[in-house]
């Protein structure tokens, strides 16, 4: 039987989350998209705390736009609260999605805004 979009996802999401684990001097930049918003958390998951969080419902500048120029300012966003918190590198979990459009526009915007990852 053949998987779901979704359900194919998740299987490539829980494939990459063996791999990166996110401490507290270089937490996990999760990715979360939905149908009309993108989210993205900085996570320590030694500690299973939420460091900063952004998304295009509460950032500034993430009202106009295409998909793609939102999710940059979502990514902007986030690198500036990271770098508030004294982090300037990260491990890009990408949540499962191909690092293609959206997904990649809010990387690009992280890198602008000074993280490394």
């Amino acid at each position: 039987m053949a998987l779901t979009k979704n359900e194919r996802r998740i299987r490539v999401k829980r494939r990459i989350r063996k791999v990166i684990k996110g401490s507290a001097e270089c937490p996990r930049l999760a990715v979360f998209r939905s149908n009309k918003n993108i989210y993205s958390q900085l996570i320590d998951d030694v500690n299973g705390v939420t460091l900063a969080s952004a998304s295009t419902k509460t950032t500034k500048g993430a009202e106009k736009g295409t998909a793609s120029e939102k999710a940059v300012a979502v990514g902007k966003s986030i690198a500036e609260k990271a770098i508030k918190a004294g982090i300037s590198a990260v491990r890009f979990d990408r949540g499962g999605y191909l690092y293609h459009g959206r997904i990649k526009s809010l990387a690009e915007g992280a890198r602008e805004g000074g993280l490394k990852f």
